[in-house]
């Protein structure tokens, strides 16, 4: 019988996990979880029979893969998928999943929490600034940026986006201005919300010149990912520009330092919270589990994110 891991770090919800099951016993499959583990080993004896798994942020490398004999495919429930070594699944004949959109809203919704915690001094008594006409920086108008700029449309702010791979004109329909480089991007705007992947390319890329761009009084939001804040920049920047904040989920590796000296500047969550909605655990999780059961049975690979 066909095996399915749920293998979670940060478990699901319930009744997300009810919903993979159903989908998943529905199928004809058998359901096997795997949840708060503590020793990496856990998770290799878990899925020396699995034939599909389905993870969060959970770390699947080589020596995983190696230990899953039967792996046909990795479902990552979420958009980002840099938590999975693609190169070596794609060297051992494994599909790679993600689920695009499903968490969209939950992080585009965070994006305008903490922003608005931003503008408002972080509630600290003294007097902010609003929203309403300002200018707003998307870098990178997939899934998540399109949602930021419909959430933007309602505080009326002044939209800006660039994404070196959708065309202009699919930005612009949004009512969305599009720019031509990052560049470009940060020394328009005086808020920037990052929504880039982590890549070669990506890795380290905003960086003090970037932010030291930015109008007067701006704000970087980052629900990102960290990898792609050049740290020793971001230190710079706060350090030069009393008037710079940096609001995000990812805690960077410097979190107690930025705590210490630019508290009323800078804010991190205790743990990534993008996706942290009942909502976007269910959709992510039960749409995982449609996803196996169309690639097991119908060989459907539309969201296949490795070669």
């Amino acid at each position: 019988m066909t095996k399915v891991l749920i293998a979670t770090d940060k478990p699901f919800a319930a009744v997300a996990v009810n919903g993979i099951r159903e989908v998943v016993e529905g199928a004809g499959y058998e359901l096997a979880l795997l949840e708060k583990y503590t020793e990496k080993q856990q998770l290799l004896d878990a899925v020396a029979d699995a034939d599909a798994i389905i993870i969060r942020s959970d770390l699947v490398d080589a020596q995983v893969m190696d230990a899953a004999k039967q792996l046909k495919i990795i479902m990552r429930a979420g958009a980002g998928y840099d938590n999975v070594d693609t190169e070596a699944a794609t060297q051992r004949n494994i599909c790679v999943m993600n689920t695009p959109g499903q968490n969209a809203n939950a992080v585009a919704e965070l994006v305008f929490g903490m922003l608005v915690y931003g503008v408002r001094n972080f509630f600290n008594g003294t007097s902010g600034i609003e929203l309403k006409g300002k200018k707003l920086g998307i870098l990178a108008y997939g899934n998540i940026g399109r949602n930021v700029a419909r959430i933007a449309k309602g505080f009326d702010m002044d939209m800006y986006a660039y994404d070196a791979f959708c065309p202009a004109e699919v930005i612009e329909k949004d009512g969305v201005k599009a720019v031509s480089s990052t560049a470009e991007l940060f020394s328009t705007c005086q808020i920037v919300s990052l929504h880039i992947p982590a890549t070669a390319e990506t890795k380290n890329s905003i960086n003090f010149e970037l932010m030291n761009s930015m109008p007067k009084g701006a704000i970087v939001i980052n629900t990102a990912r960290k990898e792609v804040m050049d740290e020793d920049g971001l230190q710079q920047t706060l350090e030069a520009r009393p008037d710079f904040k940096y609001i995000t989920d990812i805690k960077p590796v410097i979190d107690a330092e930025l705590k210490e000296k630019y508290a009323d500047r800078y804010f991190a969550t205790p743990k990534k919270m993008g996706a942290q909605t009942a909502e976007a655990n269910i959709n992510a999780g039960i749409t995982a589990a449609r996803q196996i059961v169309d690639f097991i049975q119908n060989g459907n690979q539309q969201f296949r994110v490795n070669k």
